[in-house]
């Protein structure tokens, strides 16, 4: 009598990935930013900002995002503004997103390269701007340089209880 074994091969077993803190805190951020609860000022920036400055001391995808002011729009019926300020260390960046409603950034500080899809990557310095239309992919997001900060306002103009910002895998 012969003995058989029978020798199964399984697929190698790949390490999980590794999520950067920063596209985990940029997630949150939009989550909290994106609720229709009544929350106050103070109530998200006090999710917010401790989030995003977890998410600085991430490497290259360090962005911090501070929520100036959000208010509803009292003449234009289920519309809310957002100001928020976000600084890239150097050769800081964000992943390709999108948000929902329109965005205008000012660059404040350095300069910022930006890309939307279908569009040409574009370098802007303080006192430029650039507009983003609602539902478009922000594919490059980026601190120009690797050796100075970089800083812009954002002015979001969505609808009310929206996710700002969908992180794009």
């Amino acid at each position: 009598m012969t003995s058989m074994t029978t020798t199964m091969s399984l697929p190698p077993v790949r390490p999980p990935r590794q999520v950067s803190l920063a596209v985990i805190a940029g997630l949150a951020c939009a989550m909290v930013i994106g609720k229709s609860l009544p929350l106050s000022m103070d109530a998200i920036s006090n999710a917010i900002v401790p989030l995003c400055a977890a998410a600085a001391g991430d490497g290259a995808a360090s962005g911090k995002v501070e929520v100036i002011t959000s208010h509803a729009l009292p003449n234009v019926a289920g519309k809310r503004v957002t100001v928020v300020r976000v600084t890239y260390g150097p050769g800081g960046f964000t992943p390709p997103h999108r948000h929902a409603g329109s965005v205008t950034a000012y660059i404040t500080k350095g300069e910022i390269r930006s890309q939307l899809g279908g569009g040409p990557l574009e370098t802007f310095q303080v006192g430029q701007s650039f507009f983003e239309p609602p539902g478009s992919t922000h594919i490059v997001s980026a601190n120009a340089s690797t050796t100075e900060p970089a800083e812009l306002i954002a002015v979001f103009v969505a609808d009310e209880g929206a996710q700002l910002t969908t992180m794009l895998q």
